[in-house]
């Protein structure tokens, strides 16, 4: 049976953030995930997990100035010393929250930069947050995006994750696969997974076209979560999703595997 997270970043957004901790539990949810929570105080947000019986799967490290269009930092070659502070900041948090899986978000490849450059900075960034978080019991996941939505995302295919997993040597690194993400750049959403599966730490979803629930695009959502019980997928799958209407009014798509 899939266990399923709401994204507290993209669903209950008819709430205050704060508040949409109570309306996932409301909803049916026992996990939780959002892009960023370093904007609040971490005590307050480990509490609202207590009282409403959650478990914060996941969270990102710091990505850069995401309100200017920044979509992560470790590529980029003047940012290392602002990485590995975030890498810091990061596990204050997960430690704090009981969060065990931080994604790193690649970014942006700068415009004019040497390839061989930003793909050097990027492996030596994620060996570094590796090894801290290893030390720390935390598990180091990597996102591909797809470069519609995010023109120019340096890592985008299921396969330059898995690359750097050989070349870095790094047992604490893994696939955080998001089935829209890879649907749009890849498809082969079934053989991936199952070909993958032990690199893959966590999953995400939302259908195509348009990034909303299951059920609303072309994604056979209901053959893939029962493919994924028989694989033995045994981790979490986030809602990261654009209700098409409200987040409660188009959750019927969860009643059957709650």
């Amino acid at each position: 049976m899939p266990r399923f997270a709401a994204n507290l970043t993209m669903l209950f957004n008819e709430v205050d953030f704060l508040s949409r901790f109570q309306a996932a539990a409301k909803a049916g949810f026992r996990g939780v995930e959002y892009l960023f929570p370093y904007g609040y105080d971490k005590q307050q947000l480990a509490e609202l997990l207590d009282k409403h019986q959650l478990e914060q799967v996941l969270h990102n490290l710091p990505a850069g100035n995401w309100a200017a269009g920044e979509r992560g930092i470790a590529c980029l070659p003047d940012r290392k010393a602002e990485f590995q502070d975030g890498v810091g900041e990061a596990i204050s948090y997960a430690k704090a929250l009981g969060c065990r899986q931080l994604n790193v978000l690649a970014g942006i490849r700068p415009q004019n930069a040497d390839p061989d450059v930003v793909l050097e900075t990027l492996h030596n960034n994620l060996r570094f947050a590796a090894k801290a978080l290893k030390d720390e019991g935390i598990k180091l996941l990597v996102e591909p995006i797809n470069t519609f939505d995010i023109p120019g995302f340096v890592v985008s295919r299921t396969r330059q994750v898995l690359a750097m997993i050989r070349e870095l040597g790094c047992d604490n690194l893994y696939v955080q696969y998001d089935i829209y993400h890879m649907q749009r750049m890849e498809g082969e959403l079934a053989q991936t997974l199952q070909l993958q599966l032990p690199h893959i730490a966590h999953i995400q979803l939302a259908d195509n076209p348009g990034r909303h629930e299951p059920g609303t695009g072309e994604i056979n959502y209901s053959f893939l979560f029962s493919f994924l019980d028989r694989i033995g997928y045994q981790g979490w799958i986030g809602c990261e999703y654009k209700p098409k209407s409200t987040t409660v009014a188009g959750l019927g798509w969860m009643k059957q595997y709650q």
